[in-house]
């Protein structure tokens, strides 16, 4: 099969949050079994390192349709990992100063990438199996060739996928841009519509042969109108093509065993080295390194979805239990302060960096014992997945993809990999560190074991990938 994958930003390339690893993973992954995989995305001028835009190379040039205006869209290319990846250029649109997304025109920037995809389709004659289009930014891209590409020349017989990787960001934007902006005539404005507004997801969502998101019970959870953000009408409406499968990380990146990032090696057999990465990272934040407390880690954006107000109701009781604190993230200003105010308060115990450095994350990951996710929701995570390989212990609440992810290690099976809690509760999630530290501290042959364990859990892209080959495959109507 040939599948076009169709994303807003891809590891390592362009990356803002999780759908850069996955769009850099997955192909990948889709690859090595043997599929052809093209991704296309933005080209990010002002984001893209120069090291690899030496490899990036012009192939050709076309119009795009954005309204009633036609707008420069250039081609680049290039190879890596048995992936062929098209970049769309246009430095009106893709050429700014500060990130990736949160502009006042985002919804054209969009809606002219979603438009220029189905032209390098047709004009490249690429004749794609499978379209797999991810988040909102990629959503019209199954609109518009429901719309006008179907049935055109080279074009048919295409099937279509939409990923939502977070259903809190969808795309919405006032009804005027429906005819000015996306090129979408008044008596199809029904597809796009949703509680008064232009829905990109939404559109998406109606129109798509499946609807994948990236965790089982995420692919549940938006059903609630808890978790949803409004399309939980909408997709309980469409549960008989929606299905979740698990992320996976890619594990020649996140491998502590050869990791430059890190300080020292080690592996599941032989761990001395994640003891040196612990001395060299209380030594970096400015944390004693005397005593062998607990180093509980976090690398997180700084918004309410990710529990943090569940630690700021906890973190006194967290620190009395005996452990330091490494903090890495930037986002809201009362989350940046009041970790900044911890520090202050307890200068021994505890480190905040404000920002995200990727080699300090990976130092953290490493050179933590435990590490906190106690998100409100949670599609998958990915931060469990690569703690885990690292020996890093998760304390997570279950829900998403960390749910799936995470057997409790009270569980009598014994195949526990961290330490979980139910409620969205401050002092269910002290219960849950209470537990992790006191196996810490009481036993350390059962931790040690349990570090082991994690190493060797599972989680590359190998088996997602074979998930998502058999719905292509049920699509394109193969065995």
């Amino acid at each position: 099969m040939k599948i076009l994958y169709a994303t807003s930003e891809a590891q390592p390339f362009a990356a803002s949050g999780g759908l850069a690893d996955v769009a850099g993973s997955l192909p990948k992954a889709l690859a090595a079994e043997g599929q052809e995989c093209i991704v296309v995305l933005p080209y990010y001028v002002n984001t893209i390192k120069d090291s690899h835009k030496e490899n990036i190379r012009y192939v050709d040039h076309f119009y795009v349709s954005v309204g009633w205006r036609a707008q420069y869209c250039g081609v680049f290319q290039t190879e890596l990992n048995g992936v062929t990846y098209y970049f769309l250029d246009n430095e009106y649109y893709f050429k700014r100063d500060f990130g990736l997304y949160g502009y006042y025109d985002d919804g054209e920037r969009y809606a002219f990438f979603s438009r220029a995809v189905m032209e390098l389709i047709q004009k490249f004659d690429l004749r794609p199996d499978i379209i797999n289009a991810n988040d909102w930014q990629c959503a019209l891209i199954p609109v518009y060739y429901n719309l006008y590409y179907r049935n055109q020349y080279n074009m048919q017989n295409i099937h279509t996928v939409f990923t939502i990787h977070n259903i809190q960001y969808q795309g919405r934007y006032g009804l005027e841009l429906l005819e000015e902006v996306l090129g979408i005539p008044k008596h199809y404005k029904n597809i796009m519509e949703y509680d008064g507004d232009v829905n990109f997801m939404k559109a998406a969502i109606e129109v798509s042969e499946k609807v994948t998101t990236v965790s089982p019970t995420y692919a549940t959870e938006i059903l609630d109108p808890w978790f949803s953000h409004g399309l939980d009408r909408i997709l309980k409406s469409k549960t008989y093509k929606t299905c979740g499968f698990l992320n996976g990380i890619d594990t020649d990146m996140y491998n502590p065993e050869k990791d430059p990032a890190i300080p020292a090696s080690f592996s599941a057999k032989s761990k001395s080295g994640k003891r040196v990465c612990k001395k060299k990272l209380l030594e970096e934040v400015g944390l004693p390194t005397e005593d062998d407390a607990p180093v509980i880690g976090l690398v997180s954006r700084l918004v309410e979805h990710k529990g943090l107000d569940l630690i700021k109701c906890a973190f006194d009781e967290m620190i009395s239990l005996g452990c330091k604190v490494v903090i890495l993230g930037s986002g809201e200003a009362q989350y940046e302060n009041f970790f900044n105010e911890m520090h202050y308060r307890y200068p021994d115990k505890v480190s905040f960096t404000c920002g995200y450095i990727p080699a300090l994350a990976k130092k953290i990951y490493a050179g933590a014992d435990m590490f906190l996710m106690p998100s409100k929701s949670e599609p998958c995570g990915l931060a469990q997945m690569i703690s885990l390989r690292y020996g890093t212990i998760p304390i997570v609440r279950a829900t998403g993809g960390l749910k799936d992810s995470i057997p409790d290690y009270g569980e009598p099976d014994g195949k526990g990999l961290g330490f979980t809690f139910q409620s969205y509760n401050a002092l269910d999630m002290l219960g849950a560190v209470r537990r992790c530290t006191e196996l810490y501290y009481n036993d350390s042959k059962a931790w040690g074991a349990l570090v082991t364990r994690a190493m060797k859990a599972d989680f590359s892209w190998a088996q997602s990938a074979k998930l998502y080959i058999g719905l292509y495959k049920e699509l394109c109507g193969q065995q």
